[in-house]
């Protein structure tokens, strides 16, 4: 009898993380195949107000100002929120030239509490459309014409292309950061959108109908309040779109510890996120929204580097049963797993990664991974709400 329940728990954890194998695996085929663009330049390009939530951001803000001002026509707006800040951030916005909006709420911090302030100051002269830009962020040139063209186009939210590079003096090891961000926020979304699915919002870049956007969820202090907003809208029947036209950029932080404060704020706020989207999958209405459920599955796959381990764990285990108690089933099922991830991985990195992730650097992958996997235990048993803290750029990367 504890042979067959040891087996019977074995081929279930096996099963449960086949999941996330098959669908990672599915996204990372289906977006390195050639996607189709849409040709929209032709399209009315509606007015924009260009929404800038920002923290601290002194050093940055003017450079991001003007870099946006370079896109915007007669009509358009430009609105910082200087959400708790205690430097020169209201001041350097406004010399650049921005519409600046200034919140004080110490109890109440994040960067959805301060999209919410900037939507309800817009409400008063309401814009076609509006985009959403973090205060580290620049575009590339068209961006904004593309994001405003293809949302009046579609009426519905969009997500750009943004990416994080590493700045020009990082230690090596960030080429892996910079790799696993080009696979969560373009490769996995391309595949989403090759599928004909709808799309996570993924920071940085968003686009908006403005009746969608005041509408919106927004006053809260989630981690990852821009993966919750997508969640949300989808959920209501305005799931996002991906832009790949638009190009948005930032930087990794300079210091070690800051590109740690930054993941670290990720992963756990995903992996809450997770927990509570299970519950969705017994609604029995997440099956009757088939973009909605598109990206509940998609938020069910842990992070990379956690999946990993649990899957090679699992292999490890399975193999000691197989050997053990000639259970072979669990141990084939999580051998699928396993090459699935091996496979969708190395597909991804062969046909978009080689420049971001060139062959040298993939030694650093182990050491990347044992210091991500020590932190979840943290991530898992921490349940402190979540306050804004503005991300280190100011100094070079230490090594």
């Amino acid at each position: 009898m504890s042979q067959y329940l040891l087996s019977s728990a074995a081929l279930l954890l096996s099963l449960v993380l086949l999941f996330p194998a098959v669908v990672l695996a599915i996204e990372c085929v289906a977006g390195s195949a050639s996607p189709r663009k849409a040709a929209l330049r032709d399209r009315r390009r509606p007015s924009v107000a260009v929404l800038v939530p920002a923290h601290n951001e002194e050093l940055q803000i003017s450079d991001t100002v003007r870099n946006i001002q370079e896109q915007l026509r007669n009509g358009d707006r430009l609105v910082v929120v200087a959400d708790n800040c205690n430097d020169m951030t209201s001041m350097n916005a406004r010399d650049a030239g921005a519409e600046v909006v200034e919140r004080f709420d110490a109890l109440h911090r994040g960067k959805g509490y301060a999209l919410d302030a900037g939507v309800r100051y817009l409400a008063e002269a309401p814009p076609e459309i509006v985009v959403i830009v973090d205060a580290d962020c620049w575009l590339e040139p068209g961006a904004l014409d593309e994001l405003t063209r293809m949302c009046a186009a579609t009426n519905r939210p969009l997500q750009s292309r943004y990416l994080m590079i590493a700045p020009p003096v990082a230690a090596i090891n960030l080429a892996v950061s910079e790799f696993a961000f080009l696979l969560k926020n373009r490769i996995r979304l391309l595949g989403l959108t090759r599928l004909g699915l709808p799309v996570q919002l993924t920071g940085s870049g968003m686009a908006f109908p403005w009746s969608v956007i005041r509408e919106a969820e927004l006053a809260h202090g989630n981690l990852v309040e821009d993966m919750k907003l997508g969640l949300d809208l989808a959920r209501a029947g305005h799931a996002p779109l991906f832009c790949d036209t638009a190009v948005i950029r930032s930087r990794f932080p300079y210091s070690i510890k800051g590109l740690g404060t930054q993941v670290s704020r990720w992963d756990a706020g995903r992996l809450r996120l997770m927990r509570s989207l299970l519950s969705a999958l017994l609604d029995t209405g997440t099956f009757r929204n088939s973009g909605y459920l598109a990206l509940v599955l998609d938020a069910l796959v842990p992070p990379l580097t956690l999946l990993a381990a649990l899957l090679f764990a699992m292999l490890l285990l399975t193999g000691i049963l197989a050997a053990t108690e000639a259970a072979m089933v669990p141990f084939l099922v999580s051998t699928l797993s396993v090459t699935l991830f091996g496979t969708a991985l190395a597909n991804a990195w062969w046909v978009h990664g080689k420049r971001v992730l060139p062959p040298h650097a993939l030694i650093e992958l182990p050491k990347y991974a044992i210091g991500k996997i020590k932190r979840y235990p943290g991530y898992m048993l921490n349940s402190r709400r979540s306050v804004w803290i503005r991300t280190d750029r100011d100094r070079p990367t230490e090594t």
